[in-house]
């Protein structure tokens, strides 16, 4: 981090709206309000809400939110500027923006010639009087405007004495804020850089020839001391820089124009957005705070990103990137023996930042490439402490080696690998033993759904238990027999619950004899876990992993309890 922070930069959040659009996102109204108070409590200053009055949804969530306001962030309607040779007041959609009731507002508008032309089919000049005009209603009735240029970069590089003049037109309307967009995301970071340079530099010239305007002496529609902003923390007009990662550049692109002098970052969470996305918040944040200094976020804020990220993920119903920078599962993961001795002596050999700063973990990866300082270091994080000189850790350590070459896989089935260690100590509880299962199909041909019946015989201290059970495939049919023999003497089986299943064979050239390697995650109200099992036999391989998830869910349980006791 740098000794001397730079000014505070103001992130924008446009997860709602620019995220949305990405192909196979849809989100409730419930899911959007979910979305914009998690953002709230993780600081981010503006939460751009959607466009009300381009659907009933967006105007919905506007209402609601004015009965039950955010607590922190300024949320933002979302609009276009007025349609061609109209006049604003008379706009029905500036109607809509209104009555959203925000104090603040994103006007979008065109900055390059060959859209208004070919796109609104009118003059360069009614597209200046667009911007102009739909601004200046917008300050007469209260509302602060941030104007989003839109396909800026590729408007400058084709007509730049134009595209000024679009900048010029919204802040001698009193937008406060002017955002330049590569909305086609061509543009490579030493163009946003030079471009963002020039615009800074024109923006200043501005400024010194229109001191009135620009010091605050034109009298404002809201008095400063009714906003979290006020005019006086910054000239007026500020840049700001909306990306989007067509050329896998956004996140540079973002943070070429910040280094620039862009004052605003527009992004989402988790990148998310049309085509190949937006900017990600999620990158920029811990960049922009973490290595530039600039304030973006308080620092127990910044903690709770990883965790931010993943609740939209979960919200949105979309897999998280695991392999995400900073805060993706695999993030700061150490696979390599060399790597993980190393990282276990001093974490800055193999990490760029301590992954706690965003709410992220170390982990220790357990594959055949493990040596023991993984093992070591993994039984440490299960709460184990095994000395090197112990001959079981060279014993797991060969026995995972022999799994793995038969096609196990513990770098997602963690829970598995501790189950393995724990019995390579002898310290794995026996919570049930199963003495034989078989499942039966009955396949129709010409209907859509099959019925599966399955059969378990369990003993629990002592006792045999023959249970069986239906489900609409075998591995349903199996987990709920076993959770019909088991719950009578745990409980908690109520509560577990089988959440994701994979399934990949590993040698398919041997066809139908080809071995098969499964992964069941499961969870509780809490904890998520993962279990693998591989056999030739799919039932087989799902077997093994169904039950080690039954299992590693009752270890947990008697963990918590232990630890329940011992604080009380």
């Amino acid at each position: 981090m740098t000794e001397n922070p730079s000014p505070p930069l103001w992130i924008y959040d446009t997860t709602l709206r620019d995220g949305t659009q990405r192909e196979g996102l849809s989100v409730s109204i419930e899911d959007k309000l979910r979305i914009a108070r998690r953002l709230d409590r993780l600081g981010v200053p503006f939460i751009e809400g959607g466009w009300p009055g381009a659907n009933p949804k967006d105007v919905q969530f506007f209402w609601q939110l004015q009965e039950d306001p955010l607590k922190v962030a300024e949320i933002v309607a979302f609009c276009s500027t007025r349609r061609p040779n109209t006049n604003a007041a008379d706009e029905p959609m500036l109607q809509a923006i209104l009555a959203a009731g925000t104090r603040w507002v994103t006007i979008f508008g065109k900055s390059w010639d060959l859209h208004v032309t070919e796109g609104l089919k009118t003059s360069l000049a009614e597209n200046l009087a667009m911007i102009r005009d739909t601004i200046e209603y917008l300050r007469a009735n209260g509302r602060r405007v941030i104007y989003d240029a839109e396909h800026w970069f590729d408007g400058y590089k084709h007509n730049r004495e134009y595209a000024l003049q679009t900048l010029e037109a919204a802040a001698t309307a009193g937008a406060e804020w002017l955002v330049l967009c590569d909305t086609n995301g061509g543009t490579l970071p030493h163009e946003i850089s030079q471009i963002v340079q020039d615009v800074v530099k024109a923006n200043r010239e501005w400024v010194m020839g229109n001191g009135e305007w620009v010091m605050g002496k034109k009298q404002l529609p809201i008095t400063n001391s009714q906003l979290p902003i006020t005019n006086s923390q910054f000239p007026v007009p500020q840049i700001g820089i909306h990306t989007h990662n067509d050329s896998d550049t956004a996140v540079a692109n973002a943070l070429a124009a910040v280094m620039a002098g862009a004052r605003m970052v527009q992004g989402t969470i988790n990148g998310y957005g049309e085509r190949c996305g937006n900017a990600n918040l999620c990158s920029l944040i811990p960049n922009l705070q973490l290595k530039l200094g600039y304030s973006c976020i308080e620092e127990n804020q910044l903690s709770k990103l990883t965790e931010a990220s993943r609740f939209v993920s979960e919200v949105v119903n979309l897999a998280p990137d695991e392999h995400a920078p900073f805060v993706g599962r695999s993030a700061f993961a150490h696979k390599g023996g060399i790597h993980v001795s190393a990282v276990e002596r001093n974490p800055l050999t193999y990490e760029h930042i301590q992954p706690e700063q965003i709410g992220n973990r170390r982990r220790i990866v357990i594959s055949e490439q493990a040596g023991l300082s993984n093992v070591l270091a993994k039984a440490r994080s299960f709460g184990i402490e095994l000395d090197k000189q112990n001959p079981q850790a060279r014993q797991i350590l060969q026995r995972l080696k022999d799994l793995e070459s038969e096609g196990y896989q513990f770098e997602a089935a963690e829970a598995s690998f501790e189950l393995l260690m724990r019995e390579g100590l002898e310290k794995r509880p026996l919570f049930f033993e199963i003495k034989g299962w078989q499942v039966h199909c009955d396949l129709v041909e010409g209907k859509e759904s099959t019925s599966a019946l399955a059969t378990v015989k369990v003993t629990v201290n002592d006792k045999d238990i023959l249970e069986a059970a239906e489900g609409n495939g075998p591995v349903a049919a199996l987990d709920a027999a076993l959770r019909k023999a088991l719950v009578n003497f745990y409980p908690q089986i109520g509560a577990f619950e089988l959440t994701d299943y994979k399934v990949r064979i590993l040698n398919g050239h041997t066809g139908t004899a080809a071995k098969t390697r499964v992964l069941v995650e499961s969870r509780n109200s809490h904890q998520r876990w993962t279990t693998v099992g591989v056999s030739t036999n799919i039932l087989e391989a799902s077997y093994h992993a169904v039950v080690e998830g039954l299992e590693y869910g009752l270890l947990l349980h008697s963990q918590a309890e232990v630890a329940l006791n011992a604080s009380s």
